[in-house]
């Protein structure tokens, strides 16, 4: 199935539009995976970026601690974590870029007036940087969920719910927007429709997890557009 498709086909009608953060709005994860293969390897678990994104994409750093735990078999001091989030930050702040097509997407869907949410296993203040360095703070203000707001991160679908229950809409009247596995879960375990954004792939492990994938986010404004037409 097409994502034109899926949105013809919808019931009910679109009544927001939650994105993801890092690989959907914000080109964060290269870094990210740089800086924690950097991190790991320190720590004697050797790995390259493209392992830490095959191993740890979608996973809350809280949630990789007890995976580096076992993995290793030692215990991380207890400020690891909070030196790993304080560089990321900073590598944040620095280096990361808006997925081409992201911020002109957010615009044109308040042009629509649709609207859209942000969940992310992210913490507040690493969106806060991300959201700072490409110029989206006051747009995203107000709408954004980060995995310490609910009791499980992705892939439950505890964010996915509560962006829903904070606009008033019921899942089925959701849109969610993905690029990972795990956030495929979440989505899908929340009931919610799923467009997988498949920009470094052919979208085949984001279909098998139950999203329809495209591949350039320019595409989505002309999809919402469809989705917003489609139920009577």
């Amino acid at each position: 199935m097409t994502p034109r498709k899926l949105l013809e086909r919808r019931t009910l009608p679109l009544r927001l539009v939650i994105f993801d953060c890092d690989g959907v709005l914000v080109d964060s994860e290269p870094p990210t995976n740089r800086l924690m293969a950097h991190e790991l390897t320190a720590l004697g678990w050797a790995m390259t970026p493209d392992e830490v994104e095959q191993r740890f994409l979608g996973m809350t750093l809280d949630a990789m601690v007890p995976v580096i735990e076992e993995r290793l078999r030692i215990k991380l001091p207890n400020d690891w974590l909070d030196e790993v989030v304080h560089r990321l930050i900073q590598v944040f702040e620095d280096e990361v870029e808006p997925i081409p097509g992201a911020v002109e997407t957010l615009h044109a869907l308040n042009e629509m007036r649709v609207p859209w949410r942000v969940a992310s296993n992210s913490s507040h203040a690493e969106m806060a940087a991300k959201f700072r360095r490409i110029g989206i703070s006051d747009l995203a203000n107000g709408r954004v969920h980060s995995f310490h707001d609910v009791p499980n991160g992705k892939p439950a679908p505890d964010l996915y719910l509560a962006a829903a229950a904070t606009e008033r809409v019921a899942p089925g009247e959701c849109l969610v927007i993905e690029d990972s596995v795990r956030g495929v879960a979440a989505a899908v375990a929340a009931e919610m429709q799923c467009l997988g954004f498949a920009h470094n792939s052919d979208g085949a492990a984001l279909r098998a997890a139950g999203a329809v994938p495209f591949h350039s986010m320019f595409e989505l404004p002309g999809l919402i557009r469809i989705a917003r037409r489609s139920p009577a």
